[in-house]
């Protein structure tokens, strides 16, 4: 084999060697924003779990308060439903919005606003809003390095061979549904 052969055959193992890496890189962040988008599922699902006993502690004391339930629980319905990373987060967004006048509608009794179970699932509440948000941060990161890399030079030319896409974040529409919904009872 002449050195012309050998220079050949290295630049192809080296251009072997660059799609398989990419390809591999591309495959190891696709695994991993599905595995984190796993973990905001997870966090989510324990929400939307949380919203119906919330609704029917409120209904004891509030049962007139028709439509503030009504919405509540057509926003659960609506974030059970989604499935794509952009429409659950459109649909918490709205939970988080129906939420937020359930307990704004919660200031108006002061019995409910003393009632144990309530105080008790408000605080769960609470913990899973930030797990959610822990979860939302680590899925957005991970988001972005495989978007960086199916858009840069040359995995983009890799990525788009073997089609991989980028994908949306899970953002919060507008900064006042950046805040955790709560709601300070006091003694």
């Amino acid at each position: 084999m002449t050195v012309g052969g050998v220079v050949f055959l290295l630049v192809v193992a080296g251009f072997v060697f660059l799609i398989i890496s990419g390809y591999n890189k591309l495959v190891g962040l696709r695994q991993r924003s599905d595995e984190a988008w796993s973990d905001i599922d997870v966090q989510l699902k324990r929400r939307t779990d949380l919203v119906p006993n919330l609704v029917e502690t409120v209904k004891g004391y509030a049962a007139h308060e028709r439509t503030t339930l009504d919405a509540v629980t057509r926003a659960r319905g609506a974030a059970v439903a989604a499935q794509t990373p952009e429409t659950r987060a459109q649909a918490e967004n709205a939970l988080t919005g129906a939420l937020r006048q359930l307990f704004a509608l919660a200031e108006a009794y002061p019995d409910l606003k003393a009632n144990t179970n309530f105080v008790q699932l408000q605080g769960s509440l609470g913990e899973i809003e930030d797990a959610i948000q822990n979860s939302r941060r680590y899925y957005n990161a991970v988001v972005r390095d495989l978007n960086t890399t199916v858009q840069a030079f040359p995995s983009n030319v890799i990525a788009s061979f073997f089609q991989f896409h980028p994908r949306g974040y899970f953002e919060l529409d507008s900064p006042q549904d950046r805040r955790v919904p709560r709601v300070a009872f006091g003694s």
